[in-house]
């Protein structure tokens, strides 16, 4: 089995989406030291350079769809896609080790959504003395899928309990019941924001007493969508800085190694449900989506992302896939500047 392959997330691709397959760079390398100096200039992206590497991070670093928090004793829990929900910890944000799964024994409702009852993106957060974990359950290229909640009083591998299914989609949705990430505005209201592909990002309201959708109000809101083209946009994460709602999404092909489209956008907007533009005016609800990280040099594919906000500012925590280790997928960390009002990672 090639490395990294087991953390695969095999996203939900319509049956008639086509993946975009990116020629290799290293397929039509060029004598560079026999060309001019402008001409050498020419032939560097200049977006590139705009894009950070990801922060020094070490030990067990092969990761998909991180998500990460920082507990009160000030220890990091990470836990990602894969055998059950895969924990890591650190004591510095640095060097990460295994710390087993969030699941030993798989639900028993799993197997209605995924036969190899398989979990993927988990988004983890801390509320009213307990930590909350949503996550997906779902098969490649299906709609047929299920969004579930689980809890723990400590947040460790092994401690937590499952609550069942939170969301649901079917083989006739317009949209697909992945990617969820909760989010909780200053005001108390609890939102869950999900989706990948079909008709996009969607969000629905969570009533805090049960982690489970808001009886009073069971609109489906939209938030973004590709209308034309390719659907992919997928993996949404909310959040609320200076009064404005920042929505965070992956566009385009995830899970192929080095062929990996995948990239970090953002919108914003005034209300939580929305219409969010991005910093040129154009609604995500039309393809719309300001870039903040896309593949340079080895760092291919950035995407899966969440939002962390630590002691020294925001974390954009993501996968990417390394260009130089065979496509492996490895956890990237870097911090959030929000001067002039849009996030900008360095």
């Amino acid at each position: 089995m090639p490395n990294g392959t087991r953390f695969r997330r095999p996203r939900c691709l319509p049956p008639t989406a086509v993946r975009r397959v990116r020629v290799s760079r290293t397929s039509r390398r060029i004598p560079l030291l026999a060309l001019p100096a402008a001409l050498l200039l020419a032939l560097v992206p200049s977006s590139a350079a705009a894009y950070p590497n990801p922060g020094r991070v070490t030990g067990d670093i092969v990761v998909h769809d991180p998500t990460m928090l920082r507990t009160s004793a000030g220890q990091y829990l990470l836990y990602s896609t894969g055998d059950g929900l895969q924990a890591r910890t650190s004591t510095d944000r640095v060097a990460f080790a295994r710390a087993g799964s969030a699941f030993t024994t798989a639900p028993a409702w799993w197997s209605t959504y995924s036969p190899a009852r398989d979990p993927w993106a988990p988004d983890i957060s801390y509320h009213g003395g307990k930590y909350l974990m949503y996550y997906a359950v779902s098969t490649f290229g299906s709609s047929t899928s299920a969004i579930g909640l689980a809890g723990s009083t400590t947040g460790r591998p092994g401690s937590w309990t499952d609550y069942g299914t939170v969301y649901t989609s079917n083989a006739s949705s317009d949209y697909n019941a992945i990617d969820p990430n909760l989010f909780v505005d200053d005001d108390g209201s609890w939102w869950l924001t999900f989706g990948s592909w079909w008709t996009g990002i969607k969000m629905i309201r969570i009533d805090p007493s049960t982690g489970k959708q808001y009886a009073a109000d069971t609109t489906r809101y939209a938030l973004a969508s590709r209308p034309t083209g390719t659907k992919a946009v997928e993996a949404p994460y909310l959040v609320k800085r200076n009064g404005l709602y920042y929505l965070f999404a992956s566009y385009d092909t995830c899970c192929a190694g080095t062929a990996s489209t995948y990239k970090i956008k953002v919108g914003r907007a005034s209300r939580v449900t929305g219409p969010c533009a991005d910093k040129n005016g154009v609604a995500m609800m039309n393809n719309g989506g300001s870039p903040v990280l896309e593949s340079h040099g080895r760092y291919i594919g950035p995407g899966g992302q969440s939002v962390m906000a630590d002691t020294d500012g925001d974390l954009l925590v993501y996968h990417y896939y390394d260009g130089q280790d065979n496509g492996t997928p490895k956890l990237g960390v870097n911090l959030l500047s929000w001067s002039g009002g849009w996030p900008t990672a360095y």
